[in-house]
Formats: structure tokens, C-alpha cells, sequence
């Protein structure tokens, strides 16, 4: 169902560190909120009552359905406390992405809101941010100072995406390989344009994270990073080594 998934050095996952080769920042792009762009979900995520083909097809994660794609593989964060899942990463080559749904509101989106947050936030970290147009809308790329293997000065990449659907917002973090335009991120971008997205009927306050489920076939496995139950938070913040908790990963 899955392709086998390697485990990788620190270096080579969501801490990576790339070597600086030059100085040059992009810039940020002016009235990111009013830039005209194409709908970010004319080729999915989809909601639920979009679903194309049978749910059989897909893997049941509760508020997310996913399409399996061969050598991609996939995790759960679990909350230390409740053991509950709190957010589903999804692996290729060298590169991540993690995904968390949360519950929006009838009448606007999220994304307007949770990205200005995001970057003050980023900043305030001493994160070189920038906000510009992506593969799955208006996306925001950090940079922060690191030191690579090698003991030389260099910088971590992280590519914030998020896509508001019909009373529900996804937040995508590409970290790693997938931070970057490469065929890692190609690959992951497809991924979250084939989930389909799980709100249900019932009311919940805007931006309280939508639940997960634990496949039956899922496996414990070695801890992997922290999350955020917060759309607006960094669950992963580039700049430090990401503590480990505890995960599960579907092998089935």
C-alpha cells in the first residue's frame, strides 16, 4: 500500500541544514493579501462531497482521506498525554510535508488571517520570510541561520502552504527537500491535491483542529517532531533541532 519508508539522519529530514551558496533573498511579494491568483484548489484538495471515484480507494485518516502513491510513506504524530493523532506527515525521498485540517468558518476563510500571523511569528524568530505565489496558492518560505554536518554556516528551508475549503482550512509545512522547487516537492504537492478533506456536519468553533484516526494496521515506530494544534503556530520551528515524540507509522 505504501512504499517502504527509510529512516533518515536529522540532517537529511525536517532539520536539515543547507550549505549557503549565495546572498541573494527573494523579495517579498507586495498586497500578498489582494494578489490575483488562480484557485488554489481547482485540481483538489478536495472536500468530501467533491469525492472523485470510490472511498475505498483511499486511506481512512478521519478527517483525511488519502490516495496512496507508491513510494510515499506515511506518519502519525501522536499527543504525548492523550496518545491521540495529531497530524499526519507524509514522506518522499528526502523531503516532508505535514498536514493538519482545521474547522473555518461559513463565510470566510482562514488563510488571509493565519498567514499574516505565521510570518510575524516567523520573524519574531529571526526568520528571513517571504510571501509569494506557490503551486497550491499564496505560500509563505522561511530561512533560518543554521550550522550544516559539516560545522560550515548555512540555513534551513520551510514552505508554509495553506488552502481553505468549504468550512475547513488545511496547513501544509514542507520541510526538507520538499522546501525548495525540486521533483521531491512536485511529488508532495500532488499528494495534498489528492487528499480529500473530512469536516462532517457538526458545529465547532473556527480553527479547532479536526480529528484523525488511527489506521488498524498502523505500527508504533521511533518518535518523530513536535505539532502544533493551532493553524497559526509553527509545529516545527527550522531554526532549533526538532524534538522527537512519539509516532506511528501505516505499513499496511
Amino acid at each position: 500500500m505504501f512504499g517502504r519508508k527509510k529512516r533518515r539522519k536529522d540532517a537529511q529530514a525536517d532539520s536539515r541544514a543547507v550549505a549557503t551558496t549565495d546572498s541573494q533573498e527573494a523579495p517579498e511579494t507586495p498586497g500578498d493579501d489582494t494578489a490575483a491568483a488562480s484557485d488554489p484548489r481547482a485540481l483538489g484538495p478536495w472536500d468530501e462531497s467533491e469525492l472523485k471515484g470510490e472511498r475505498e480507494d483511499y486511506i481512512d485518516l478521519g478527517c483525511i482521506l488519502l490516495k496512496p502513491m507508491a513510494g510515499v510513506a506515511v506518519r502519525m504524530d501522536l499527543d504525548e498525554k492523550s496518545q491521540r493523532p495529531r497530524a499526519l506527515n507524509v514522506d518522499y525521498q528526502d523531503g516532508s510535508v505535514q498536514l493538519q485540517a482545521f474547522s473555518a468558518p461559513k463565510s470566510s476563510g482562514l488563510w488571509n488571517d493565519v498567514r499574516r500571523e505565521l510570518v510575524e511569528g516567523l520573524r519574531r524568530d529571526s526568520g528571513h520570510v517571504t510571501v509569494a505565489e506557490g503551486p497550491l496558492g499564496l505560500q509563505v518560505n522561511a530561512k533560518f541561520s543554521a550550522t550544516t554536518a559539516s560545522g560550515q554556516p548555512g540555513y534551513r528551508l520551510a514552505r508554509f502552504v495553506g488552502i481553505d475549503g468549504p468550512r475547513w482550512f488545511l496547513r501544509a509545512v514542507y520541510t526538507g527537500g520538499a522546501a525548495m522547487p525540486s521533483t521531491t516537492a512536485e511529488v508532495l504537492d500532488d499528494v495534498v491535491r489528492s487528499l480529500v478533506i473530512v469536516r462532517g456536519h457538526d458545529p465547532m468553533p473556527p480553527r479547532d483542529l479536526l480529528q484523525f484516526k488511527v489506521p488498524e494496521n498502523a505500527t508504533p515506530q521511533s518518535p518523530q517532531g513536535q505539532t502544533a494544534d493551532h493553524p497559526g503556530r509553527d509545529p516545527q520551528p527550522p531554526a532549533s533541532a526538532p524534538q522527537r515524540g512519539p509516532e506511528i507509522t501505516e505499513i499496511g
